[in-house]
């Protein structure tokens, strides 16, 4: 991502809906098969500006890596330790050394992204989780991926080929950002017969607080069904899968 985009998630990454509600998703899910452990090793890769490492920092030591220097400042300033500039595909991490991996919206960004999941297949102990979050189809593909430099958007078959594929057994795979899919789906439809901005801009427009505040109650009470059933449909794809 360039740097602006950076600067964007810095600022929002703590208060706006999409960024609080992705995290909530995946932190309860992490709950269902740690629960409380504090004992844990975790990489957070891809970890951007450092809000979701900050959160798994109760759960032990935490990795944080990421490939730009400018993602790893905005994570020295939240007072991350753990930082690492890394390349996905090429972890300077020992094998079978890493009890938890959390990459949230990071495959995409990789031109690569089988040879990134071998590579957490490798780091990860028997028994270790990855908790991986990415953009869901490729009918979406506008403006907002661009800015944010993507490769692709997935559909869930693709991804779970590609998962197992890195020898990684998928226990769970589903849609979320359910109820906000048809909003979202439309702003990119109508988005897309628009000339992108200079530079393209990635789509996180400002909300006033109070409807803010109503969007994150909504996807908190999607966050609750989820924990009970798989969404066939929404914007976002949630996989989580583990080394036998």
């Amino acid at each position: 991502m360039n740097t602006a985009e950076y600067e964007r998630m810095y600022k929002l990454e703590d208060t706006y809906w999409w960024f609080v509600a992705r995290r909530a998703l995946v932190e309860a899910e992490i709950f269902k098969y740690y629960q409380n452990r504090t004992d844990l090793t975790i990489l957070d890769l891809g970890c951007g500006t450092g809000s979701m490492s900050a959160h798994l920092s109760k759960r032990g030591h935490v990795i944080s890596a990421d490939y730009s220097p400018h993602a790893l400042k905005f994570c020295a300033s939240r007072g991350e330790r753990g930082l690492v500039r890394s390349d996905a595909m090429q972890l300077p991490i020992a094998s079978e050394s890493v009890d938890m991996v959390v990459t949230m919206d990071v495959l995409e960004h990789l031109e690569y992204d089988e040879k990134a999941l071998c590579e957490i297949h490798r780091i990860l102990r028997p028994g270790g989780h990855v908790f991986a979050t990415v953009p869901a189809y490729p009918s979406l593909w506008g403006e907002h991926d661009v800015a944010l430099m993507h490769y692709r958007r997935y559909l869930i078959p693709q991804l779970r080929s590609r998962v197992e594929s890195s020898g990684l057994n998928v226990v769970r795979i589903t849609h979320c950002m359910a109820m906000l899919y048809p909003l979202m789906a439309l702003q990119r439809k109508l988005s897309a017969r628009k000339p992108y901005n200079n530079p393209p801009r990635a789509a996180m427009p400002n909300l006033p607080p109070v409807i803010n505040t109503l969007l994150i109650f909504l996807l908190r009470f999607e966050n609750a069904l989820t924990k009970h059933i798989n969404w066939w449909f929404g914007s976002t794809i949630l996989c989580i899968a583990t080394k036998h």
